[in-house]
């Protein structure tokens, strides 16, 4: 899969039905058929939506941690806690389940964000707090994630 890409502001109702905008659609179709993986975000109180394949992809690496070292097997039962099999409705909507609602702090205004590979499902007063939380710091993260020359070819 392509990197996602965007940022887009959308309503969400009470049972948690979720419309996909037009541009999103286009840029999932090839993913409907196989569907999605709904759970909780690590760092964040947000909702992450894996495309099956992607989230095939991130089960292949967890699988490969030793299940006999506690802290590995604590780990996979926090990162899958609330995991959830989605699929998209003929109308391109997607039910969000009522304890992922809860988790992430959901209003009717939320804001789907593209993260490369997946999308975050955030309410939209939180995606904004966060955004400008670490506005402050990103240029210096940048320069410490981004700037080490010797992770990129030069052309």
């Amino acid at each position: 899969m392509t990197a996602l890409i965007g940022t887009y502001e959308c309503k969400i109702d009470d049972k948690g039905r979720l419309m996909l905008p037009m541009a999103l659609k286009k840029q999932l179709a090839s993913s409907f058929a196989d569907g999605f993986v709904l759970k909780r975000a690590v760092f964040q109180n947000c909702l992450e939506l894996f495309p099956m394949a992607e989230w095939d992809a991130m089960m292949n690496k967890v699988n490969q941690l030793n299940r006999f070292k506690k802290s590995n097997n604590d780990f996979i039962r926090r990162f899958t806690a609330g995991v959830r099999v989605l699929d998209v409705d003929a109308s391109g909507r997607i039910l969000v389940p009522k304890d992922l609602y809860d988790f992430a702090g959901l209003s009717k205004e939320i804001v789907l964000s593209s993260a490369i590979n997946i999308l975050e499902i955030w309410d939209k007063n939180k995606y904004e707090q966060a955004i400008d939380d670490a506005t402050g710091s990103f240029a210096d993260l940048a320069e410490q994630v981004m700037g080490n020359d010797s992770n990129h070819e030069l052309s």
